[in-house]
């Protein structure tokens, strides 16, 4: 048996020792739900625990463990599991509101001129939905109803959720490289429809345009990778960008539902000084809540206006649930703390986001493996609160998604299945080998995580050599 297999087995068995509960759990879910759950990335092997409750940088399971976690309700905890700030504050407007109403309410007002505001933009509008899928999807089908045009352009490794439009280009093959097929059901004319360019690449970006340029209706990127390996764009790459799209007549698009909020109280593009036509926004602005919202320049968000003519407006509905007044509420206090006390809290993530990923290459170099730690900032960006551990087939910076999810490159079963097993018996939760650094987590979380890691390399080295 190989040295892999050996070290699974020994963690599976550690991991089941702790995690009785959950493990029935699973098995009950199984019979009544696919995968026995409702979202993919939750449901690893052998098992996911099921959670109790959280509080600040901990969430408990049904066995009683504690983990200190990093995943932070898929990033959008950026002050912690249940802030006290907003969990008062929705307690006691509950009290006295109500539950969904589906009628309008104040606070998604005061909340879209909190983030028009933090954007500095006079002439910006903002529509509510309820999930970064929904927001990236509308925002392409706004560029495609402005310009009337049928090609949409985004990075290889770039996930946008799982719009139809965007599913191609995530995962990388060894054959197809970005351009296979992500998802059975999206039919081949989206498929041919969705050209992918490679991120930070100016001259590769340019000669799509080149070719292309005349039927792309945008480009759509982020700012600061997300899944494709936490790497932050170039400021000459965003504003290449920018003259590219402004020159042949597409939008640019900026996904900033990781982003937005995390490194600054607004997005990254008022720290890049490139300003989007269309900008989605998700996680942080809700507050812990289903919340999403498209900001853009209003003349492209006036197309989902009711009243315009024959085919010509954008059906942005929204949803059922879009701009709940709780989520409302939610998002405006949580947008409203991390702006009045940004000195703070940006800061105080940079510093414990550098710590955590030093730490983590400190100790796996103590035991002679290789690792690299991508998620850190750049001449733009300040400091991360980001982290992600990767383990190189051959030495060399991550510098692109190919980097990052090319097994050929990059160990990805040894991040995401083997690592992640044992920090989870070490107490320490992560996806993709890190997370996000939240404004709870103090100095002992920190050092203790860094032990985990510690832990993990002892037994690479002991199982792997």
């Amino acid at each position: 048996m190989k040295g892999i297999d050996r070290l699974r087995e020994h963690l599976v068995r550690e991991y089941r020792k702790r995690t009785a509960k959950s493990r029935a759990a699973f098995a009950r879910a199984e019979k009544v739900l696919i995968g026995g759950g409702s979202h993919t990335i939750r449901l690893w092997r052998p098992y996911p625990f099921f959670a109790s409750g959280a509080e600040g940088p901990l969430v408990r399971d049904l066995d009683g463990n504690e983990y200190i976690d990093y995943w932070q309700g898929h990033y959008a905890n950026i002050l912690g599991h249940n802030p006290p700030l907003v969990r008062r504050d929705i307690a006691s407007w509950l009290a006295r509101g109500s539950l969904h109403t589906g009628f309008e309410a104040g606070h998604q007002v005061e909340l879209a001129e909190l983030i028009v505001r933090r954007l500095d933009g006079r002439d910006l509008k903002v529509r509510f939905t309820t999930s970064g899928t929904l927001a990236t999807m509308y925002a392409v089908m706004l560029a495609q109803g402005w310009t009337g045009r049928d090609l949409v352009l985004k990075v290889g490794g770039g996930w946008h959720g799982s719009s139809p439009y965007l599913l191609k280009g995530i995962k990388y093959d060894r054959q197809a490289g970005f351009e296979g097929r992500e998802s059975a059901g999206v039919l081949g004319d989206i498929l041919r429809r969705t050209l992918v360019t490679r991120y930070n690449d100016g001259d590769d970006l340019e000669r799509v345009f080149q070719r292309k340029g005349d039927r792309i209706a945008c480009f759509i990127v982020e700012p600061f990778m997300g899944v494709g390996g936490f790497i932050p764009a170039s400021k000459e790459y965003l504003e290449r960008a920018r003259d590219l799209t402004r020159r042949h007549g597409s939008l640019l698009v900026f996904d900033e539902i990781v982003s937005g909020f995390r490194f600054a109280p607004s997005g990254l593009q008022t720290l890049y000084g490139v300003r989007p036509d269309l900008s989605a926004f998700g996680k942080i602005i809700g507050g812990g809540h289903a919340v999403s919202a498209v900001v853009g320049d209003r003349r492209i968000m006036e197309g989902c206006e009711r009243g315009r003519s024959g085919g010509g407006r954008v059906l942005f509905e929204g949803g059922t649930f879009s701009a709940h007044p709780e989520y409302m509420r939610a998002g405006l206090m949580m947008l409203g703390r991390l702006a009045d006390r940004a000195g703070a809290i940006y800061p105080r993530l940079a510093r414990l986001g550098e710590r955590l990923r030093a730490g983590i290459a400190g100790a796996f170099e103590a035991e002679g493996i290789d690792v690299q730690c991508s998620g850190a900032g750049n001449e733009v960006v300040p400091g991360s609160s980001l982290f992600m551990a990767h383990f190189p087939r051959r030495r060399g910076p991550v510098r692109s998604p190919r980097d990052v999810l090319d097994d050929g490159r990059t160990d990805v079963a040894l991040r995401e299945e083997i690592l992640k097993l044992a920090l989870l018996v070490n107490g320490v939760h992560v996806v993709h080998g890190g997370g996000a650094v939240s404004y709870a987590h103090g100095e002992r979380d920190i050092r203790r995580t860094i032990e985990a890691y510690g832990e993990a390399a002892r037994l690479f080295r002991k199982f792997l050599g």
